[in-house]
């Protein structure tokens, strides 16, 4: 009897102990910096990648870096495992490479990474692109470009094949009508362009590198086919492209109004990254999106009203819809479409 009295403050101790130290959650620590993996210095993700940068580290106390790669394909791995917080990709890059080159194609590849732990933290801005040709090129239409010069293979940066692959598609046209100049990656494609090795490329409109080709050289996009057949014929190519209109004179190289291919930019991260993390960011954000666009043109379309879709073509993270909830910005066809996502990698 004596032995199980003495049990008694033992085993108080021992309970007190485990409620101060292991059995209520710690509330979650905040890192003190994150790496935003992005595309290279010039290219439209590498300004919108820094411009999200400054707004989080002005705003919170987490110091976010950019991290420039050669392109999608060569971080996407990294983010994968958790060695990259985050990332500036756009929406038919992550589909193919959530859904993996095993279980879904487009024009008969998938290339890149099987990615089944990127998880969206926000819809961004529509990226418009279309053909580039000097200035002075004879070629004026989508059907002109039959014949042509025009780069591609793109290996260190996957989502400019789709591009082209979707532009000539746009016009009834495929690899099999150009000649094709082999480039790693959309800067290259554009400095074939201007040396004159290449007599069509492309890049996002209002890039840093279409700038400096437009100084140097003179060039111009471009319109696509914008009929229903044009839009029906890209649609099939690439699932996620439509078509929208950019009005002559906005940006380099729009000399007339230009129809472009466009699709969407999502700010991501992996599904291991904190909660408090992806909150506190994801508020940033949310409170100082006005001034995102004085820092890039690109960042014209990034709103609230953009961030969440049923379209997207990844799930979201769980503090992303916890915040969205709580912002009234997340209705039960989300709820739908997060559980069709996540069906994809069980």
């Amino acid at each position: 009897m004596k032995r199980r009295r003495n049990l008694c403050p033992m085993l108080m101790t021992t309970l007190l102990a485990v409620l101060l130290f292991g059995g209520i959650a710690k509330p979650q620590q905040l890192p003190k910096s994150v790496a935003i993996g992005s595309n290279p210095p010039g290219s439209l993700f590498y300004a919108l990648a820094s411009g999200l940068s400054k707004v989080i580290s002005e705003s919170t106390p987490i110091q976010a870096q950019v991290q420039p790669h050669a392109g999608t394909s060569t971080f996407l791995p990294l983010l994968d495992s958790g060695e990259l917080d985050l990332g500036v990709v756009n929406a038919v890059d992550l589909g193919l490479a959530y859904r993996g080159p095993e279980r879904f194609k487009i024009g008969g590849r998938n290339p890149l990474p099987h990615t089944p732990n990127g998880r969206l933290i926000m819809r961004g801005s529509p990226l418009r692109s279309s053909l580039i040709v000097r200035k002075d090129s004879p070629i004026k239409t989508i059907q002109d470009v039959k014949g042509k010069r025009v780069t591609g293979e793109y290996p260190a940066q996957l989502a400019n094949w789709y591009n082209i692959f979707g532009a000539l598609a746009n016009g009834g046209l495929t690899w099999n009508d150009v000649k094709v100049v082999p480039v790693p990656a959309v800067n290259e494609g554009v400095d074939a362009l201007v040396q004159g090795r290449a007599d069509v490329t492309t890049h996002a409109i209002g890039s840093a590198k279409i700038r400096e080709a437009d100084a140097a050289v003179g060039i111009r996009y471009i319109p696509l086919d914008c009929s229903a057949q044009g839009l029906e014929r890209i649609k099939k190519a690439v699932p996620g492209y439509y078509l929208s209109t950019v009005k002559a004179g906005s940006s380099n190289g729009i000399v007339e109004d230009t129809c472009t291919f466009t699709y969407d930019i999502y700010f991501i991260g992996h599904k291991g990254l904190s909660d408090s993390a992806v909150l506190s960011m994801l508020k940033a954000i949310w409170e100082n999106v006005a001034k995102l666009p004085p820092l890039h043109p690109g960042f014209a379309e990034w709103t609230r009203e953009r961030a969440v879709d049923p379209e997207v073509t990844i799930p979201y993270h769980p503090a992303a819809v916890q915040f969205f909830k709580e912002q009234k910005s997340w209705t039960a066809k989300m709820d739908e479409t997060q559980k069709r996502l996540l069906a994809l990698n069980p």
